[in-house]
């Protein structure tokens, strides 16, 4: 009989290939072939690697903060299961339910988007304003935000809080830029969805 423990977590390179496949598939869900996404979504899919590497291959952080620094660290500082120590699993179980959340942005955003205009021919795709739409502009990257963040509250590493960083930014800059080419192309109509509207959080961003 295998007892289980922390170091049962290694090694599993079937789980890391899987857990990239189930996660990078989202990147299916947004324009990935323009050129403005790809900075982003190389961020995103370097996180999503970096993440399965370290909690199901090889803890890398925990090594080199031990080479480093001569000490082992605890589980759930910096890298491990987060918040065990604080909350014991609840802390796993809240960031798959905020992953799952952002998965569901992620797909809903997508069908109305695609519905309304991706599909169409240009010029006579329209402002969508629907769904998800009427809350946020961006429900697919705030998506992508929350997904990451639930596997850092269940797994946090320093390559993995670096990274989630600079996602942010990299998915804020495109918004922007994307929101001015829908400006430039729905006029009036989109500054008086955007007066009603935030872009990532209902009522707050």
């Amino acid at each position: 009989m295998v007892t289980e423990n922390v170091w049962s977590h290694f090694g599993m390179w079937w789980a890391v290939g899987l857990w990239i496949i189930i996660y990078g598939v989202f990147l299916l869900f947004v324009p990935f072939y323009k050129k403005s996404q790809i900075k982003p979504a190389g961020v995103y899919t370097a996180f999503i690697v970096a993440f399965a590497l370290e909690m199901f291959g090889v803890p890398f952080s925990m090594f080199a903060i031990g080479w480093l620094f001569g000490i082992t660290l605890p589980e759930g500082v910096l890298w491990g299961h987060t918040l065990v120590q604080y909350i014991g699993f609840w802390g796993m179980y809240l960031g798959i339910l905020i992953s799952l959340t952002g998965a569901a942005l992620v797909l809903s955003g997508w069908n109305q988007i695609h519905k309304n205009y991706w599909s169409k021919e240009e010029g006579k795709g329209k402002l969508v304003t629907i769904g998800i739409y009427r809350y946020i502009r961006h429900p697919q990257y705030t998506g992508f935000f929350m997904i990451t963040l639930g596997m850092m509250l269940e797994w946090a590493t320093l390559p993995l809080i670096i990274l989630y960083s600079l996602l942010l930014v990299l998915y804020y800059k495109l918004a922007k830029r994307e929101e001015l080419d829908i400006e430039k192309e729905f006029g009036s109509e989109y500054l008086e969805y955007k007066k009603k509207t935030k872009m990532f959080i209902p009522y707050i961003i």
